[in-house]
């Protein structure tokens, strides 16, 4: 009997672990962006999915609007294990993510789409987890097409730039290009940019227009240049030792969704972005598109930075042959 009541007992532990087996994991997502950002909406729809998928047995917390700090902090709590994940155009502890954001690099959504998803992609996405310890479960596009703004004088050629204290996130190809041109750069957080411009802690900055719209960076800059000079992968990174004791079926359904994922935010930026600029030229900001001569000019002063970030190794020679085939190619 006794023997029996040990069994009994025995096989409803094994029952009660197994009903509570996938209510325990929790994926706490952080990010910078602000409410109706294709990023925080993408995200929302992404724990949505989750929660559906694995019938709540994977709860995805999204904290956006920098909740958990700034893009760097985030990805330092990601790396420690603190959160589990975050979405966000940090690279600093994956530098080799840079070689896609050379300036001029691509100039449509395909060429871009053909980048993200590219071997190439896969083989520098996958280095992240030996030399951080963390998983890249997804690459989107950040938020489109970057442009300047600045608050003193239009920028139409390199020239212009000359003397202005650009603002960046600490990017390398953004310095590079920046520099390039004559321009100073100084880092600023997301977060504290919108203060820096209004105070003239900066002059200017660089942005998709999505972004500019949704932090309203219009409201302190005077002059922007529709130039299109750069994409910025959006990783999103996930604590690999988090990752690893998750079941298989849950990581499959993750990836899954992450893909999906990628896909909405991209399409949420190709929607918006003609909104979002003229939402900033009703503001009253003056918006100058330059010519091909001009755009030329622009992709001829930052043609250096491609050696330069060769000769630092963020890419190999045969890497950046690699990527302007793909860009070439791409349909």
């Amino acid at each position: 009997m006794k023997k029996k009541l040990v069994m009994i007992v025995g096989l409803l532990m094994v029952s009660l672990s197994f009903v509570t087996y996938g209510k325990k994991f929790t994926m706490t997502v952080g990010h910078a962006q602000p409410v109706g950002n294709p990023r925080y909406v993408s995200l929302e729809k992404f724990a949505k999915d989750i929660s559906e998928k694995t019938k709540g047995e994977v709860v995805v917390e999204v904290f956006g609007e920098g909740q958990l700090g700034t893009e760097k902090e985030m990805l330092e709590q990601v790396v420690a294990g603190t959160i589990q994940g975050m979405r966000g155009g940090q690279f600093d502890f994956s530098p080799r993510l840079l070689m896609f954001t050379l300036p001029f690099l691509t100039n449509t959504r395909s060429q871009v789409t053909a980048l993200l998803n590219s071997d190439l992609a896969k083989k520098v996405s996958a280095e992240a987890e030996a030399t951080t310890g963390t998983v890249i479960i997804n690459l989107c596009d950040a938020g489109g097409y970057r442009q300047f703004s600045n608050n003193k004088r239009p920028i139409k050629t390199p020239a212009d730039l000359s003397g202005l204290k650009m603002r960046t996130n600490g990017m390398k190809t953004i310095d590079m290009t920046f520099q390039a041109m004559g321009a100073t750069t100084t880092a600023i957080p997301y977060a504290e940019l919108y203060m820096a411009l209004k105070t003239g802690v900066a002059d200017g900055q660089e942005n998709p227009w999505v972004n500019v719209q949704g932090m309203k960076f219009y409201e302190v800059q005077k002059h922007f240049t529709a130039v299109n000079y750069q994409f910025h992968p959006d990783p999103f990174y996930v604590n690999a030792t988090w990752w690893n004791t998750i079941p298989k079926e849950y990581q499959d359904i993750i990836k899954e969704c992450a893909t999906e994922m990628g896909i909405y935010n991209d399409n949420l930026i190709d929607e918006n972005s003609n909104a979002a600029l003229d939402v900033i030229k009703k503001y009253g900001c003056e918006v100058y598109v330059p010519t091909a001569e001009e755009l030329k000019a622009f992709q001829a002063a930052s043609t250096p930075v491609y050696q330069q970030c060769v000769k630092e190794g963020i890419l190999k020679q045969e890497e950046l042959d690699e990527i302007l085939k793909i860009v070439a190619n791409a349909k």
